[in-house]
Formats: structure tokens, C-alpha cells, sequence
């Protein structure tokens, strides 16, 4: 089973024993926590994140997540040793953990999902305007997929078979 997001330029799936956690990235801004419309998704390893998408997906979500960096960056807490600039054009080899090395597009990804780790605390995002249902309810759903997938818990069958029937309807659109 895997959490997965399809978009025009491609789409990209992780599987749940690769998802560390999942939640709704935020910004400090004078002491108070302000909610980021996204859901932030923390993998564990990136190495089978990227070795599944397209160059066009990595384009994709580079330019897609680009304003999410500049506002974490913009409201971080602690200074940065790293302009802006060279976060959003970092385009150094990354070297996964199984030592795989990863160059161009594919790194320029890699780098930008550790720029966000260290901002937001997650590596991936999904705008809140692909989700079929507020943001904190898909949130709450995700989690608790994520839990059934390590057998913490069970998912209503009701709810398994609307899923597949949208599923079923969202592939008839594409």
C-alpha cells in the first residue's frame, strides 16, 4: 500500500513503511504559529522517492513548492547559513543514504526536500487545493492509514470503499 498524488506533469507514490510522518507544515510569525495550507509528508529515505519520479514531476514540484520555501525561509526562527538563492538553485549532487548519487533535476529536488525538512520539518508537500476534503480531516485520514499500515490500527471498511470508488472515478477522468 502507498500514499500516492498524480498532477498534469506526472505523479509520484510512497510507500507507507517509507512515511516517517504527516501533518500541516507552519511559520512562526511574532509568537504566534500560523498553519501553512499544505500537507507536509516526511520520508524516511528519499532514495525510492526519487528514483520513481520523471525529471518533468522534479521540475514540477521544484516550481510548485518554490513559494512554500521562500516563506519558510522568509519567517525561520534561526538565521541561516545559506542565502535564499542558493537554496532555490542548489543544484549539488545529492548522495542518498545507500550512497546513490543523484545529479541535475533529480538533486536540485533532493537538496530543496532537505532545505524544508530543516525549515518546516517535512519533505514533501500537497496543496490543500488537490484534496477532497479539508485539509485537517485529510490529514487525520492520512495518519491513520499510516498507523493501519504498521497494524496500530484499522481503517472503517466504509470509508475503504468510498476511497476505491473515487479512486475508480479519478482514473476514468485522467
Amino acid at each position: 500500500m502507498h500514499l500516492q498524488h498524480h498532477t498534469q506533469k506526472g505523479g509520484w507514490s510512497v510507500r507507507w513503511t517509507d512515511i516517517s510522518e504527516v501533518g500541516v507544515p507552519s511559520i512562526s510569525k511574532e509568537g504566534w504559529n500560523h498553519p501553512l495550507p499544505w500537507m507536509g509528508i516526511r520520508i524516511k529515505d528519499y532514495g525510492a522517492f526519487l528514483d520513481s519520479i520523471s525529471f518533468r514531476l522534479a521540475s514540477g514540484i521544484i516550481m510548485e513548492q518554490r513559494g512554500l520555501l521562500l516563506s519558510a525561509y522568509r519567517f525561520r526562527e534561526e538565521d541561516s547559513k545559506k542565502e535564499i538563492e542558493d537554496m532555490i538553485f542548489d543544484d549539488k549532487p545529492y548522495v542518498s543514504a545507500d550512497g546513490k548519487e543523484y545529479h541535475g533535476l533529480v538533486a536540485m529536488l533532493a537538496n530543496r526536500m532537505v532545505y524544508t525538512r530543516t525549515l518546516l520539518g517535512y519533505d514533501i508537500f500537497v496543496s490543500e487545493d488537490f484534496l477532497d476534503r479539508p485539509l485537517n480531516d485529510f490529514v487525520g485520514l492520512t495518519r491513520r492509514y499510516l498507523a493501519a499500515s504498521a497494524g496500530l490500527d484499522s481503517i472503517p471498511e466504509d470509508e475503504v470503499e468510498r476511497l476505491k470508488a473515487l479512486a475508480t472515478h479519478q482514473q476514468r477522468m485522467d
